[in-house]
């Protein structure tokens, strides 16, 4: 019986997440009048109580410094309230959806790179190009290509807030205990996978306590090393034609868990309902963890001594990291208070005041402004310093940032899914999985774009 971590807890199935968006396209009820500049937002604000409704995902510790904004901000603009229902990742686009379909969606959304796309095709989400053209919205410091992720068929349906890389996070304290060395950025997968056996013979622990499938991100890296895209540029099939390259991606993370090394779908699972910050890298109990280069500072909490290192390469392969906005805030076609959402979103970019509170815990900030005045303010914790340097230090490593997500990718999320844990559960051959999932993302990329 391989060890996971000291604290016993309950096991409990976390919900795989799927998205299925009902066409809903509504008209605000009462939009708001445009200002003319930089004290719109003040003078929008100078009337009746509003209530804005906000949902976003993350860890407990976001959700407490994010509702320190929203009173911050209605601090400062004593008439506008906020509803906040908070949530974390598990579970949260499967609610957005319903909440969509019903009329219901907040004023204000935390909205995902992977589904932008599928809720613009949807008409569920408001263009934000009126307001930054009238001032009310300041995108002057924002990187063109980062604005432009938000950009849908000429309309800025999201605003970034971060930028964000894959990373893999480790634990020194766990490698120390496996006479494991600490990874350089030349490591390879290779690498990697002798790494996670010998955390697990020597210490009993899980080498790494990743999801390698819980969404094709990861995939998408180790397609763009092989020299290849995830989706064609029409979307409407794979960017690639070598089923091969799927198939030794199942097989690299089949045969981690087989030896131990890497959590299988039913410990993964039970990690996933303790969330990241109980997990094992919380108690030094797993050696590494893929996500993205904010990832230490959300753990910073729980255990400060993470430190992090780009991807493993594919030995002779292609640069496969790219620069992806971390996350977006959209605003609701039918919200009543279009221009009140616009003003907040630009004040939780640019200002110091709601900086101050973040400390980029979502990701290095999108605004120059904001990132110049975090880093000269001295109040930079260790984490927070490696994901500001972690962006330099991965940038030769990088290519071309990709489109959104094509419509339909949360059902191709799990056709993949589906198809690896046939693999991981010895159901089929990896070969057989990967034709299966070439045949399933091809009909769902076809039906929906």
């Amino acid at each position: 019986m391989r060890k996971l971590w000291k604290r016993t807890t309950a096991i409990v199935m976390a919900s795989t997440m799927a998205l299925s968006l009902a066409a809903c396209s509504g008209e605000s009820a009462a939009n708001s009048q445009a200002g003319g500049d930089t004290a719109t937002a003040e003078a929008s604000s100078a009337g009746e109580d509003i209530t804005l409704r906000i949902t976003w995902w993350g860890g407990q510790s976001r959700h407490e410094y994010t509702q320190q904004i929203l009173d911050k901000y209605t601090e400062l603009h004593p008439n506008i309230h906020f509803e906040a229902t908070p949530s974390g990742w598990d579970g949260y686009f499967e609610k957005l959806a319903t909440d969509t379909a019903t009329g219901a969606m907040p004023d204000i959304v935390q909205m995902d790179y992977l589904y932008v796309s599928t809720y613009a095709a949807n008409n569920s989400l408001a263009d934000l190009t009126p307001y930054m053209e009238d001032g009310t919205m300041d995108a002057s410091t924002i990187d063109a290509d980062i604005l432009a992720s938000g950009n849908i068929d000429g309309k800025q349906i999201a605003m970034p807030l971060s930028t964000s890389l894959l990373t893999v996070a480790y634990s020194p304290t766990c490698l120390e205990a496996a006479g494991v060395e600490e990874p350089t950025s030349d490591w390879t997968w290779e690498d990697f996978a002798a790494m996670c056996s010998e955390v697990h013979e020597k210490t009993g622990y899980l080498g790494t306590s990743s999801g390698p499938v819980d969404d094709t991100n990861n995939f998408n890296y180790w397609v763009r090393q092989h020299g290849e895209q995830l989706f064609s540029d029409d979307n409407k099939s794979l960017g690639f034609e070598d089923d091969q390259i799927t198939v030794d991606f199942f097989n690299l993370w089949k045969g981690m868990m087989d030896d131990g090394a890497a959590a299988d779908p039913d410990e993964y699972e039970q990690l996933l309902a303790l969330g990241i910050e109980a997990g094992p890298m919380a108690t030094d109990e797993c050696g590494y963890y893929i996500n993205w280069n904010n990832y230490t500072t959300l753990m910073a909490n729980v255990n400060d001594n993470l430190k992090m290192v780009t991807p493993p390469q594919l030995e002779g392969g292609e640069n496969g990291l790219w620069m992806k906005p971390g996350m977006f805030f959209s605003v609701a076609e039918t919200s009543q208070y279009k221009e009140e959402c616009a003003a907040f979103i630009d004040w939780f970019i640019n200002s110091e005041e709601a900086n101050a509170i973040m400390m980029g815990e979502r990701g290095t900030p999108v605004s120059s402004t904001a990132r110049e005045y975090l880093i000269n303010s001295g109040k930079l914790t260790e984490q927070q310093q490696q994901m500001f340097d972690y962006v330099d230090q991965a940038a030769p490593l990088c290519g071309d940032t990709p489109a959104p997500d094509p419509v339909g990718i949360a059902e191709v999320n799990q056709a993949f899914k589906d198809a690896a844990y046939s693999v991981f559960y010895n159901q089929v051959s990896a070969e057989d999985a990967a034709a299966s999932f070439r045949q399933q993302a091809n009909s769902i990329l076809a039906a929906n774009n």
